[in-house]
């Protein structure tokens, strides 16, 4: 017979193969992988059947439990064209050629480290300079009014973002500044606390000031397991949550947001982005190739250059999807399809510590402070939009990503000040919350909420307001045991 630790070690090593293929192997190795107990009622296989048991640096690099042999293949090669940088043209490297000519990262990966959340840069100095470029910290520019299809309209000299970074012969938009001012308060039991508020400005502009009403919105780069399952939704779930929250006493109501979406040519149910201003994986990845990378594709054509930026619309174009027939775009429809299903089909890891009675205790609390309206915790999936972009590996999953998906008015406090699309300044989407208690073991830190301002769970509760004011003021009224008990439960999605 057997034994069950070399049973499991083979299990381990078999994922590990079947993952990674060849160039990604370093990549996604396993980080710890734990014999899968039996599911309980309580959501552990936070993904249904594509959940992995899996913690570490590694832990949301994992593919869905349930593909088939063909589809880690091509999970692989989807890895392959997330990770790796892409370079400036012209260059020998022609299926990796065309970054810029503006940019803030060289690959997704730059700003999804190991498929995970990104923090603020630190802070050097009094002037509010970074120690480090803003790569995970997305600066969101707009001026009033509304785009064609009623999303914000860019600011005319820099455009719909701010980018930090270059290719040569090309000069930087500028730099981001921040600094923090403090703000203190104290629990009903005396135990003081103190948040971090975030202050953004720009310096070193390259192509002079800005318009004088533009409103910019930062966002940080959230981790990006069960994307796929999330766009499994079915649209009618997620109008029945806002429907129910309308028609129930209190202030939650949430409200959805319809966006355009350009690989289908249509308005639709926004889901994606930090006020659920994207409707789809495929719209969120080419937009961001274009925006972050400088990397075109068929729905997302024209570098992001705006009239006043002469060298930018001058520099030279990449020949990656020249070169496979597909001539004006800087990546071919079949790699982006690739990378799409590898963002698609990313596992959630399973919850841990299910049994444990501070976390059970959190569960309670969570319900009775009203959090799970907002953060509902299950769904059963259909399908998405674009099967043939993902798998039907994510259809009839039970899901636990703790969201609704809708948006919610978070009070002045967190207010941007910026609308998009439906969303008014003071609202966001609900995140998702499974993975947050891995945050630290795949990326290094505990940063929380839109810009990364709260420095871990209790932090981020505590900014809450408007609509999430009563459940606020419930954490507030909690002694440190029941406090604790809802930070671990949290932390055990």
């Amino acid at each position: 017979m057997q034994r069950p630790q070399a049973i499991r070690r083979r299990r381990a090593a078999r994922l590990a193969a079947a993952s990674t293929g060849f160039a990604a192997l370093a990549c996604l190795s396993v980080g710890l992988l734990t014999a899968a107990p039996q599911p309980d009622p309580l959501g552990e296989k936070t993904g249904g059947e594509t959940t992995v048991f899996a913690t570490g640096r590694n832990a949301f690099s994992f593919p869905a439990a349930n593909l088939s042999d063909e589809e880690r293949t091509r999970f692989v090669i989807g890895n392959s064209f997330f990770r790796r940088n892409w370079v400036e043209a012209p260059a020998s490297t022609k299926a990796r050629d065309g970054l810029g000519p503006h940019f803030i990262a060289r690959s997704c990966g730059g700003c999804h480290v190991q498929d995970g959340r990104g923090e603020p840069p630190a802070i050097f100095n009094r002037l509010g300079e970074t120690k480090d470029p803003t790569v995970a910290l997305l600066i969101r520019l707009s001026i009033p009014g509304a785009d064609a299809h009623g999303g914000p309209k860019h600011e005319p000299t820099y455009g719909d973002q701010f980018n930090n970074a270059a290719i040569q012969g090309v000069k930087p938009e500028g730099r981001v500044t921040l600094r923090y001012d403090t703000v203190k308060g104290k629990f009903a039991d005396g135990t003081p606390y103190a948040l971090q508020k975030p202050a953004y400005g720009f310096a070193d502009l390259g192509y002079g000031p800005m318009h004088p009403d533009v409103m910019l919105s930062p966002r940080i780069a959230p981790q990006i397991i069960g994307v796929g399952l999330l766009e499994a939704i079915a649209e009618t779930d997620i109008l029945a949550n806002a429907a129910d929250q309308a028609a129930a006493a209190g202030p939650i109501r949430g409200t959805p947001n319809q966006v355009w979406d350009a690989p289908s040519g249509r308005m639709m149910l926004g889901r994606f982005g930090w006020k659920a201003n994207v409707a789809t994986i495929a719209h969120q990845t080419g937009g961001a190739f274009v925006g972050d990378m400088g990397i075109t594709s068929r729905h997302f054509a024209t570098e992001a250059c705006t009239p006043a930026q002469k060298d930018c619309l001058a520099a030279p174009s990449g020949q990656s999807a020249a070169v496979q027939g597909q001539p004006g775009v800087e990546i071919d429809d079949k790699t982006l399809a690739d990378v799409i299903f590898y963002q698609a089909t990313l596992a959630p890891p399973a919850r841990r510590s299910v049994n444990d009675a501070q976390v059970l205790r959190g569960q309670a609390l969570f319900a009775q402070a009203q959090c799970a309206t907002c953060h509902r915790p299950s769904y059963v999936t259909q399908s998405g939009p674009f099967p043939h972009l993902t798998s039907k590996a994510l259809s009839g999953q039970r899901i636990w990503p703790y969201t609704d998906l809708l948006l919610h008015d978070m009070g002045e406090r967190l207010a941007d000040g910026r609308p998009d699309f439906g969303a008014n300044g003071r609202q966001w989407k609900t995140p998702p919350l499974w993975g947050t208690g891995l945050i630290k073991d795949v990326n290094g830190h505990t940063r929380l909420l839109h810009d990364g301002r709260a420095r871990g769970v209790l932090e981020a509760v505590l900014w809450h307001g408007g609509e999430a004011e009563a459940a606020k003021d419930q954490v507030l009224k909690m002694k440190k045991a029941d406090r604790e008990a809802l930070v671990k439960f949290v932390e055990s999605l």
